[in-house]
């Protein structure tokens, strides 16, 4: 069943791409597997072509990571705190949720111990929901600018968490929202700032977001199927 589900889901970003005019490989698909067992990764490395897979919590990560049968490309795709750095910026291909100056150094400071480049994505909360993190979008920029010379990091995007909503298309705009503020930074020629990865999409809304430029989208329902937050 994962196999087809992961499969069903390629199938439908390679459509999306099609749609919008896009080449297939402009888009990775990290398959979510927070919450879900090591065995459902390993059936997956073992079936279909998935290399990225995103975690939102720390300690999760961290066992994955550790017993996991062959090296994957780990995302850190949740709120990170700051004491929980130093357990992962050696182990994740990228964080993508970068959005406090405070975050930043701690990451820097981290990478520097063990003298790594950890590249990250600024979460944007392009929707301005009260429940999400992320700065806004006015603040963007000015973050982006207050962190672009640490030596341990890369700042290689932006990610957004859209709203839930009952019809993917009520995020278009956020969407599109987003790739224009990334377009916006990367036309003022920031020093040390060459943006291109937009993370954006999951299991709701992802076609829509292919079709507006994202190059990361998360999916965990549509791959993994429901979640158990009990466990």
């Amino acid at each position: 069943m994962l196999q087809e589900n992961y499969e069903s889901v390629d199938k439908k970003i390679t459509e999306a791409c099609r749609r919008a005019g896009r080449n297939r490989d402009a888009v990775t698909l990290i398959a979510v597997s927070k919450t879900k067992p090591l065995s459902d990764i390993e059936e997956l490395l073992q079936n279909t072509d998935a290399e990225n897979f995103g975690e939102n919590k720390v300690q999760e990560l961290v066992d994955k990571y550790e017993h996991i049968s062959r090296p994957v490309k780990w995302h850190m795709i949740g709120h990170l705190q700051t004491n929980k750095v130093k357990y992962i910026v050696d182990k994740v291909c990228l964080i993508h949720s970068v959005d406090s100056v405070n975050l930043a150094k701690t990451i820097e400071k981290e990478a520097a111990k063990h003298n790594v480049v950890v590249p990250v994505l600024i979460e944007v909360n392009v929707a301005g929901e009260e429940s999400k993190f992320g700065v806004s979008v006015e603040e963007t920029e000015d973050l982006i600018r207050q962190i672009k010379d640490f030596p341990h990091i890369h700042i290689d995007g932006l990610m957004t968490i859209a709203p839930f909503v009952a019809n993917p298309e009520e995020n278009r705009v956020h969407f599109r929202r987003l790739k224009e503020l990334l377009l916006d930074i990367n036309s003022k020629n920031i020093d040390n700032v060459h943006m291109n990865v937009l993370s954006m999409g999951m299991t709701n809304d992802y076609e829509v977001a292919v079709e507006e430029g994202a190059t990361m989208v998360r999916v965990g329902t549509g791959i993994f199927g429901e979640r158990n937050y009990n466990i």
